[in-house]
C-alpha cells in the first residue's frame, strides 16, 4: 500500500499516473481539495481517497500501519508569494515532520517535496551536499521547505529510507489547476492561443539580456519515473536536487513553444512586477553529481521534446490529463 499526498494536485497526480503505469493501484490517495471540486485522478486507479486531515485517522489504524510501504508527501502550500507565515509553517513543516515520525515510529519508507526554492538567490549554488543552516530563501515559501530539511537531517530515528528532493523548474500535464504558480510554458500557450506575441519579463541584471535569465526546466515525467526509482533502487537517505542539470533561458523554452505550435516567434517585453523583483532568480541550474554518484538515471526529457509532448500530446488534445 503506498500513500500519495497532494494526489488531487500537479505533481501527486502525476506520480499516480507513474504508480498505475507500474502496476500499483492500491494507493491511498489524499488532498486538501476533494475529488468533488476539481479531479486530477479522473483517469486514475486508487483504492481510497482521503480529505488531508482525515489521513491522521487512517494512520492510527492496524491495517495502514501494517500494510504501508510507502508515502510519497507531495501535499503542500506550493505558492512562492504567500505571505502567512502560520499557514506555511502547519501545512509545510509541520504536517510534513508529522508524517515522518509517523514512518520513523512504524518503519515506513518516505519521499516528501522540498524545492529549489531553498537555494536562494543561488549565492551558496544550487548543490544538494550544501549545509542547508546556510541556505537563505528568499521568500517564505522556500523558508518553510528549507525548516523541514533541515530538521530531518538532524534526526537521530528516521524513516527506513528517506528523501527529500528539490525540485527545480517542473513542468507538464497535470498542472492545469495550479492558477498563478502554473508553469510560464503552461501560461505561454494558452496566451498564445489568442495573441501572436508572447510576453516575457526584462532583464534588470547587467549579466542578463532580456530572456536570456536562466532556469532549470524538468519535465515532470522525468520527475515521476525518478521518484519511482527511487521507490525500486533506495538509494542513501538525504536530500537530492529534482532538476534537468541544465540551464535553459526563457527564450529557449519560447523558441521551443512557438516550433511546436508552428508559429512564427514574436516577444513582447513586459516590466518586471515590482512585488517580485527583489525576490526573482536570475539563475537556477540543479547540481545533479549526487543523483549520479548514486548510480540513478539521466533525464529522457530535453526541453525541446518534453514541450513538443506536451502542446501536441496535452495541451490541444480536449482528454488533457494523464
Amino acid at each position: 500500500m503506498i500513500i500519495v499526498t497532494g494526489a488531487n494536485g500537479f505533481i501527486g497526480s502525476a506520480m499516480v499516473w507513474q504508480l498505475n503505469q507500474m502496476g500499483h493501484t492500491n494507493i491511498i490517495a489524499t488532498d486538501t481539495v476533494d475529488l468533488t471540486k476539481r479531479n486530477l485522478l479522473q483517469k486514475r486507479q486508487f483504492a481510497e481517497f482521503f480529505q488531508a486531515n482525515e489521513l491522521w485517522s487512517f494512520l492510527s489504524t492496524p491495517d495502514a500501519q501494517k500494510k504501508v510501504t510507502w508515502i510519497i508527501h507531495m501535499g503542500a502550500c506550493s505558492s512562492t508569494t504567500e505571505k502567512d507565515w502560520e499557514y506555511l509553517y502547519e501545512n509545510n513543516f509541520l504536517y510534513s515532520q508529522r508524517l515522518f515520525d509517523w514512518c520513523s515510529r512504524y518503519k515506513k519508507n518516505m519521499i516528501y517535496a522540498s524545492s529549489a526554492a531553498t537555494y536562494g538567490a543561488g549565492e551558496n549554488g544550487f548543490e544538494d551536499t550544501f549545509d542547508s543552516e546556510k541556505l537563505k530563501p528568499l521568500n517564505l515559501y522556500g523558508e518553510s521547505k528549507v525548516i523541514m530539511d533541515r530538521w530531518a537531517l538532524k534526526q537521530k530515528a528516521t524513516p527506513e529510507n528517506w528523501y527529500g528532493l528539490k525540485f527545480f523548474n517542473v513542468f507538464g500535464p497535470n498542472e492545469y489547476e495550479k492558477g498563478s504558480m502554473a508553469s510560464v510554458a503552461f501560461k505561454s500557450y494558452h496566451h498564445l492561443q489568442k495573441h501572436d506575441s508572447l510576453g516575457l519579463f526584462k532583464s534588470y541584471n547587467a549579466n542578463y539580456m532580456d530572456g536570456r535569465q536562466v532556469r532549470d526546466f524538468v519535465y515532470v515525467k522525468d520527475v515521476v519515473r525518478w521518484m519511482a526509482e527511487i521507490m525500486e533502487k533506495k538509494p542513501a537517505s538525504g536530500i537530492y536536487n529534482m532538476g534537468y542539470g541544465e540551464t535553459r533561458s526563457w527564450l529557449d523554452m519560447a523558441d521551443a513553444l512557438f516550433k511546436a505550435l508552428g508559429k512564427e516567434q514574436k516577444i513582447k517585453w513586459l516590466d518586471m512586477p515590482e512585488d517580485i523583483k527583489n525576490q526573482y532568480q536570475y539563475y537556477t541550474l540543479a547540481n545533479m553529481a549526487k543523483w549520479k554518484q548514486a548510480g540513478m538515471s539521466e533525464p529522457q526529457w530535453p526541453l525541446e521534446k518534453a514541450i513538443e509532448d506536451y502542446v501536441k500530446n496535452y495541451l490541444t488534445q480536449k482528454d488533457t490529463w494523464l
